[in-house]
């Protein structure tokens, strides 16, 4: 086993390893691969074998199993292979559609993966965290989670959140020569470490995981286990009365047995659950592919309903693309000492939009005159200090710090105060940010050398979406750390409004004026990451679902907080863990793109919702009415299995269904779906007794052709019920998806099939099946019709239930 290098020295490191002074070259890095492997922890796999086990194991299947046993008892043969094998064919639907959505979600898992900054060949390079092997040398900056067991080897310090490896809260400090531990999440310092340890092998024992489940139920789940509860409570009162007539009709005890656990499992949603899990994996890849990935999926359904969206000013409204605009000197600097000075105070490693725009112009405008001088110690940017220091060696040594304008001034005793006030002034409502540049001199007394104006323009469709998403009925509020003048000047360029709040104005304030100024601000200025939260917590407190956008460390309480937590492009590692959504392609399109596929995504759930409903009432009370009053089995145990196989089963496939987003925020209205789908169910047991009157009455079909006839007029009616379900409007208002229309068409063909020519059901022959198809096809239009007739009184509220 090769040596640990977190046990050595600094000095014994750099002797150790081969070229570490510029990063390992790819022949060492392959080496290496070869001894230690990839940095990465096998997550525990389960079995696909015991995964398809597990469709036997439960309630559900008990049933269905006991429901064989008791039909082997009583001899039914026929039964118990044909249930048998349809139980087996459900488990194998079930653990497809299964892998098939895990499959989604590790793809999604992969696209968050940890990156890395690392030194190969002497270049800078940002590649997958798991292809770091021990011996490479990685740059570790604010908000990294770090990606393996690391020894430090230059750099100022780190603060690192231990939290997850200890469970100490409070940070860790760690300077050159200290080890850190993969998972722990830099909070404050910039250094270079080198890998001592990766995968298996480190102390954590497993990288941070990105992809975590909601610790509290979710309005979704809340919902399901609400419809749930609504339809067992109905099956449960059903099926007592059966068993309590039964035993009064001294009807075969087993044989009841076996029934009545039959049609409590169709009838019982239990595939809703799963439905609503496949149609949000489903989306969640949609959401992908328009570089929206999704990291918790029950956050697709708040993002559906999200009616505010916090967005930052830097890379989600504007292009974060920093130039450097104007240079201030103050007495007795010059232009090119400013530039020279701040160049001093940025690093090209820390990939910084600001840093890089000052290095840029730097070099265009200074030459080799940078070369001229050398960086002994750097201290990076952090929230806290909110500015850089460097240390240079010349003649005398001297110090350069570039930051916040008030705090360079606070380093300075000079009596600049009003000049540098009135130019930032001035600045700012051109929408430039300002930021101050000090050094030292001989003495290490501290000057002002000057200010340089940055400027981040509007990108050119930010005015565009922020209107496209009002109309959509989301409030648009710009939270930026620029100045009041800068935030007003870029909130009127995109059509914003110049009613920009402090933090001052709001906090500490009564809740009823609280809410009066949140609301109505476009924008929020001055704002600190603690802000962020704060914000979140007050639109919450007035009733709003809100988003929030955030890149870096300080912003996790406030993504974490917010009902849809936005992680923009090139977030901090510690940001992207806290967010639902991470976006990966700048600006605000792509999340407006993303309100509008989770709105898509929720009405395909609300459409589901509403059939399984009504295909239950439908179903339940028919059969038990049927037995109840005319003490008459419409259908055999065998039928109802099919049914719930052909009529549940090709439903998964209503995630892939065309839908039209709404225009407004979505959200779960549980009154409106029970009166529509009690409404829809209801109509349905009606128009099932007329054709049992039919079949009874005007065809004289005997008891076995007429459960047939029954049968395959509620499987007809059952996916016909999918297309009355799916849309508010007619059912030609908008077009099905072919997925969802084939797996209709295909499935009704073998129920016809089946019952015409009798295999496994008695045959009934062409004449009734097409009798059966046209009754379901004018009952379909004229319940479609009554359908939305229904929608308008309850959007009139004429109906009260």
């Amino acid at each position: 086993m090769p040596e640990d290098l977190s046990k050595l020295s600094v000095d014994e490191v750099f002797r150790k390893l081969e070229s570490s002074r510029n990063g390992l070259s790819e022949e060492a890095f392959h080496r290496r691969i070869k001894n230690y492997g990839y940095n990465e922890i096998p997550e525990e796999k389960i079995s696909p074998v015991v995964t398809f086990l597990s469709y036997f194991w439960g309630p559900i299947p008990w049933m269905i199993e006991i429901a064989i046993i008791l039909a082997a008892v009583i001899q039914h043969w026929e039964d118990v292979y044909i249930i048998g094998a349809l139980l087996l064919l459900n488990a194998g639907v079930g653990f497809w559609q299964e892998r098939k959505a895990g499959n989604a979600i590790e793809l999604l898992k992969k696209k968050l993966a940890l990156k890395a900054r690392v030194l190969r060949d002497g270049k800078w390079l940002e590649i997958a965290a798991r292809e770091l092997v021990p011996g490479d040398v990685i740059h570790l900056r604010l908000g990294d989670i770090i990606p393996a067991d690391i020894k430090l080897i230059s750099g100022e310090y780190l603060s690192l959140d231990e939290s997850a490896l200890t469970g100490e809260s409070l940070p860790v400090e760690k300077q050159v020569s200290d080890v850190a531990y993969s998972g722990s999440i830099i909070q404050q310092g910039e250094m270079n470490a080198v890998v001592t340890t990766t995968g298996l092998n480190t102390f954590f024992g497993k990288t941070a995981r990105l992809v975590e489940k909601a610790e509290t139920p979710s309005h979704l789940q809340q919902t399901i286990i609400k419809i749930g509860d609504y339809l067992i409570v109905l099956a449960m009162v059903m099926v007592a009365i059966i068993f309590v007539s039964s035993l009064f009709r001294h009807e075969s005890f087993l044989e009841t047995i076996q029934f009545i656990l039959v049609l409590v499992v169709a009838s019982i949603p239990v595939a809703l659950p799963a439905v609503l899990s496949v149609t949000m994996a489903v989306g969640a890849t949609v959401l992908a592919k328009k570089e929206a990935i999704v990291s918790k999926l029950v956050s697709i359904e708040e993002m559906a309903g999200m009616d505010v969206l916090c967005a930052d000013k830097t890379g989600t409204i504007t292009k974060n693309k920093m130039t450097l605009a104007k240079i201030k000197p103050f007495s007795p600097f010059t232009e090119e000492d400013v530039l020279l000075y701040a160049f001093l105070a940025s690093q090209e490693e820390s990939k910084d939009p600001i840093d890089d725009a000052i290095l840029v112009k730097a070099h265009e405008k200074l030459g080799d005159l940078t070369s001229k001088y050398r960086i002994t110690k750097f201290k990076p940017f952090d929230p806290v200090s909110k500015r850089t220091e460097a240390f240079i060696e010349n003649s005398y040594g001297f110090k350069v710090s570039k930051g916040a304008t008030q705090v360079i001034l606070s380093l300075t005793d000079i009596g600049i105060h009003k000049e540098m006030e009135e130019y930032v002034d001035r600045f700012a409502r051109k929408g430039y940010r300002s930021l101050g540049i000090a050094k030292t001199d001989r003495q290490q007394k501290w000057h002002y050398v000057g200010l340089i104006a940055l400027y981040d323009p509007p990108r050119e469709d930010s005015a565009i979406t922020i209107e496209k998403a009002q109309s959509m009925g989301v409030a648009v509020k710009m939270v930026t750390g620029d100045h009041v003048a800068i935030a007003k000047e870029i909130s009127e360029e995109v059509n914003l409004g110049k009613n920009i709040s402090i933090p001052s104005s709001f906090l500490d304030k009564p809740d009823r004026e609280v809410k009066s100024i949140i609301e109505d601000a476009d924008g929020f200025a001055q704002v600190f990451p603690e802000h962020k939260y704060n914000i979140v917590k007050l639109l919450q407190n007035s009733g709003h679902i809100v988003g929030m956008t955030g890149d870096g460390v300080n912003d996790a309480p406030a993504l974490k907080k917010a009902d849809a937590g936005i992680a923009v492009v090139n977030s901090t590692d510690a940001a992207k863990s806290a967010a639902d959504i991470v976006i990966t392609r700048p600006g605000l399109s792509v999340i407006i793109d993303a309100i509008k596929e989770s709105r898509k995504i929720f009405q395909r759930m609300n459409n589901y919702s509403i059939y399984r409903i009504a295909e239950t009432i439908r179903v339940l009370f028919f059969i038990s009415f049927s037995i109840i009053i005319f003490n008459f089995y419409p259908v055999t145990a065998l039928m109802i299995v099919l049914l719930a196989l052909l009529n549940d089963a090709p439903i998964m496939t209503i995630a892939y269904d065309h839908v039209i987003y709404s225009d407004k925020p979505e959200k779960w209205n549980l009154h409106n779906i029970l009166a529509i789908a009690t409404m829809l169910g209801l109509v349905g047991v009606l128009t099932s007794f007329l054709i049992l009157y039919i079949g009874i009455d005007e065809f004289h079909l005997s008891r076995e052709v007429l459960q047939s006839f029954i049968y395959l007029k509620l499987s007809v009616s059952g996916h016909l019920m999918v297309f009355i379900a799916r849309t508010k409007g007619h059912f030609w208002s908008i077009k099905p998806s072919m997925p969802l229309f084939l797996a209709v068409i295909i499935t009704q063909f073998i129920a016809t099939l089946i019952t015409v020519y009798g295999f496994l059901l008695p045959a009934m022959g062409w004449n009734l099946a097409i009798f059966v198809w046209i009754y379901c096809l004018i009952v379909f239009v004229i319940v479609d019709f009554l359908k939305v007739r229904f929608y308008k009184w309850l959007d009139q509220g004429k109906l009260i239930f």
